[in-house]
């Protein structure tokens, strides 16, 4: 099976030609009335979508639907070895908290988890949170904010229902199991104060932009206790481990702010730590009665970290206590009442380090695979010696370990599942390095089955992200084995834009020097054929949201590399989105790719790579682009425009498929197995591109 095009003809989108000027530029846009004009609305209340997009979205639907009919038998297979490996009445390792632990499970047959306790040392279980049946007469059920009170009796819970991350919460009495008649809208960041009662929450705007804090006291009306006016900067707010401060954080890309208030007093004014300024990056962490900054002040490009006395917090009470290493990144940090545990990476390898903060005495936990991920999972206790963290790689499932700080005895306390079989004996994972066009060492994650002969003949499936100083991790993925096992090569590249080899990873990669990403990803693909692992064009590659951007401009450059491109609510449309300051993200992004409203060079570099404004006429290979009408993030426009320029300057000659969610937003369909479906449906087509069913 491969693509052929059927007698079906695709839709062709209206052109509806409009024209503006920047910096005395000339730019046409065909499609831009894809675009609604009351998008906020749709995205609160889809239903208002103008008649013609709608039934534009509609035919799209339609035709990635015939194009893709014969692989709906692929789909069901590939569903059912999906949801093969997935435990059915799964749980997770109960968090002990004062007299209680907490834990989710999920019952055989649900999508949605069940949100439980028991007696800290074993007991009966009481049900916190219902999932299924919260959920139940609902198309689309993503919750948000679940954290329980300090005195264990009343629950924060919020839900979105339609994938717009407008997130309502209500409040649930745990003695009666019922909810409070109040429902706090458009919720984006919450904290339980130390009285149990009062809350701290952040408040979304008509934008979709969190600019405001909220303090909730009983039977009072909220309280404004922090306001951002700049709208390129976004609000959250926590709780310290302790319990002791919180903690109102502002910022954007490569700036931040922080403000500390006492939980017992919310209403106080808060502390600035230290004021914003550019590149300055910092966060912080109060423990007892010192606060630790993790910071890249004075060039620690990869972190620093500096103490100071929690009443004292200003920059100039800062105290070294970690230096900054040039070859090392600092990616988390955890502070507990007598211990320090960080996540490091070293050239894309993370690493635990324990220290004693007393004795200053440190030690690292060490692993033997060639390629891993680790994560770091925080609790509710701070006067705890276990550290809990999270081990996995792409053959080893993920597992669960209870670390003594002092003792240093590890205690596994789960291991992923895989019902219907897993032997890690089966695959092997390899750790290489493809070098850039400019001579970099970009390095690759690679998985295959042992009897797959590397030989060119293989297809594979090149999966790259790039952006943000996101790093991706080489963790284990299951649903991944239905392509490893059907012949392909699973490669995630970790091109720089991510922070995999360091910040500089990523900073160099800022406006001007974003074009690295993609000819990373590029010489990738190119590296991995030289060295007969597949062949140019038998690539597959995706990418979702700014690993969108990758996908378009990747293919832009060098489509005859690729045998198909699955870009999921790719980010696509980047020149008029940075143009268009209405929209959530932008002014925030502006640091990232530049500002083509005030600056002349910025717009042309934008406009040099957007993968929009750079389609053109030549053989692209078969795309399909997902998006989700109400998705806040990359709005449905960007890949519905996309992908109608495509279909016009390949005239029918290239499959070129959309898939619209028609309600859900960034993250797709909700519900663990519902999920699977697209997963299911995005392997089929890498399948058919490939030439491999």
């Amino acid at each position: 099976m491969s693509f052929e095009l059927s007698a079906a003809k695709p839709p062709i989108a209206e052109k509806r030609p409009t024209t503006s000027s920047h910096h005395g530029i000339e730019l046409k846009d065909d499609y831009a009335w894809l675009r609604a004009e009351n998008w906020q609305d749709v995205m609160r209340d889809p239903s208002v979508l103008p008649d013609d997009i709608r039934a534009y979205l509609d035919a799209e639907n339609a035709y990635y639907e015939g194009l893709m009919e014969d692989t709906k038998g692929l789909q069901e297979v590939l569903f059912d070895e999906l949801k093969g490996r997935m435990k059915q009445d799964e749980s997770s390792v109960p968090s002990p908290d004062g007299p209680y632990a907490y834990a989710s499970r999920y019952e055989e047959g649900k999508e949605y988890p069940l949100f439980v306790r028991t007696p800290r040392d074993g007991g009966e279980e009481t049900v916190l949170f219902d999932g299924p049946r919260e959920a139940e007469g609902t198309e689309y059920f993503a919750l948000g904010h679940m954290a329980h009170s300090p005195d264990h009796k009343s629950l924060a819970w919020s839900v979105d229902n339609n994938g717009s991350e407008y997130h309502h919460m209500r409040i649930r009495d745990l003695d009666n199991g019922t909810d409070g008649d109040e429902l706090i809208r458009d919720v984006g960041g919450f904290a339980w104060c130390a009285d149990s009662a009062t809350f701290a929450y952040v408040k979304v705007d008509e934008n979709h932009r969190p600019n405001k804090v909220f303090a909730k006291q009983p039977g009072a009306e909220p309280t404004l206790i922090f306001e951002e006016k700049d709208e390129r900067f976004y609000v959250g707010v926590g709780k310290s481990l302790d319990g002791k401060t919180i903690e109102i954080s502002t910022g954007m890309n490569d700036q931040d702010e922080v403000y500390l208030l006492p939980a017992d007093d919310v209403l106080a004014k808060p502390v600035l730590v230290s004021p914003r300024r550019e590149r300055h990056e910092y966060s912080t962490i109060p423990a007892a009665e010192t606060l630790y900054i993790v910071t890249n002040s004075d060039g620690a490009e990869n972190y620093r970290i500096m103490t100071a006395p929690l009443d004292k917090p200003q920059e100039e009470n800062w105290v070294e206590l970690i230096a900054h290493r040039k070859a090392v990144k600092i990616a988390a940090v955890l502070i507990f009442q007598n211990h320090m545990v960080r996540l490091e990476s070293e050239n894309a390898l993370p690493r635990i380090v324990v220290r004693h903060l007393t004795s200053g005495d440190e030690h690292a936990i060490d692993f033997d695979e060639e390629a891993y991920s680790l994560g770091l999972r925080e609790g509710y206790e701070f006067e705890t010696s276990i550290l809990r963290f999270t081990y996995s790689s792409p053959s080893t499932p993920a597992q669960v370990w209870d670390y003594d700080l002092v003792t240093r005895e590890r205690t596994l306390r789960k291991e992923q599942e895989i019902p219907s079989g897993h032997d890690a004996a089966d695959y092997v994972v390899r750790r290489l390095h493809a070098p850039a066009d400019d001579g970099e060492q970009v390095p690759l994650t690679v998985l295959y089955h042992k009897g797959t002969v590397l030989d060119g003949s293989a297809p594979c499936l090149l999966y790259g992200y790039g952006s943000y100083g996101m790093g991706m991790t080489a963790a284990f993925s299951p649903n991944r084995l239905s392509l490893v096992d059907r012949g392909f090569v699973y490669c995630t590249a970790h091109i720089r834009g991510g922070d995999e080899k360091g910040r500089h990873w990523y900073e160099q990669t800022k406006k001007g020097g974003k074009v690295k990403t993609f000819t990373d990803f590029n010489a990738s693909g190119r590296y991995l054929a030289r060295e007969r692992y597949t062949s140019e064009g038998k690539i597959v590659a995706m990418g979702g949201s700014a690993g969108g951007l990758l996908m378009g401009a990747s293919v832009n450059m060098a489509p005859q590399l690729f045998a198909g491109i699955i870009a999921q609510v790719p980010f696509v449309d980047v020149l008029n989105t940075m143009l268009d300051a209405s929209l959530p993200l932008t002014p925030g992004e502006w640091s990232q790719w530049g500002n083509p409203i005030e600056s002349e060079e910025e717009f042309k570099i934008i406009a040099s790579y957007s993968p929009y404004d750079n389609v053109v006429v030549q053989d692209y290979p078969p795309i399909f682009a997902l998006s989700g009408l109400t998705d806040p993030r990359v709005q449905y426009w960007e890949p519905s425009k996309w992908i109608a320029k495509l279909r016009d300057v390949t005239a029918g000659k290239s499959p070129i498929l959309l898939k619209t969610n028609m309600g859900s937003g960034h993250f797709g369909k909700t519900g663990r197995f519902a999920y699977l479906e697209e997963v299911a449906l995005v392997y089929a087509f890498a399948l058919k591109a490939a030439g491999k069913v």
